[in-house]
């Protein structure tokens, strides 16, 4: 899980340099037609940083875990993501991020088969939630722009 950890902290890093150079104007703008601002793109990313958090935690205390899923559009609206001042979003995704790489990071080996339950989905392992989650996190930040070069 370090390496996973290492790639998390990489991506944080090389994505917050650009996410600060997108103006507040720029931020609100939807990317596509009908579709999230950037804005609104990190806000899904802050909620699945938490998210993911409590899994992580509760799996590796617990054994297991059952958890709900969660309605992406509608946590979006209801934390007025859009109307946030986009430097402090930036700054809660960066470090929340880094923190939930030191987590990761110090995930118990013998924890990572956790059987886990999330909403209606398929069950998974505690080590295929933690290896999505960045596979999640670098799908929406190649959305807005933000994602390492290759």
């Amino acid at each position: 899980m370090k390496e996973l950890s290492e790639k998390l902290v990489r991506t944080v890093q090389s994505a917050e340099g650009k996410l600060r150079q997108v103006s507040e104007a720029d931020s609100k703008t939807p990317l596509l037609k009908g579709g999230w601002s950037r804005k609104q793109v990190i806000g899904h990313l802050i909620d699945s940083a938490s998210n993911n958090h409590q899994r992580f935690v509760r799996a590796t205390l617990q054994g297991s875990l059952e958890f709900p899923g969660y309605d992406q559009d509608g946590c979006v609206r209801v934390q007025a993501v859009q109307n946030a001042p986009w430097p402090l979003l930036v700054s809660i995704w960066t470090d929340y991020n880094l923190y939930l790489a030191h987590v990761i990071a110090n995930l118990p080996a013998d924890k990572l088969k956790a059987h886990c339950q999330i909403g209606e989905d398929e069950p998974v392992t505690l080590r295929f939630l933690a290896e999505d989650y960045l596979t999640h996190l670098l799908h929406h930040l190649g959305q807005i722009g933000a994602a390492a070069q290759s």
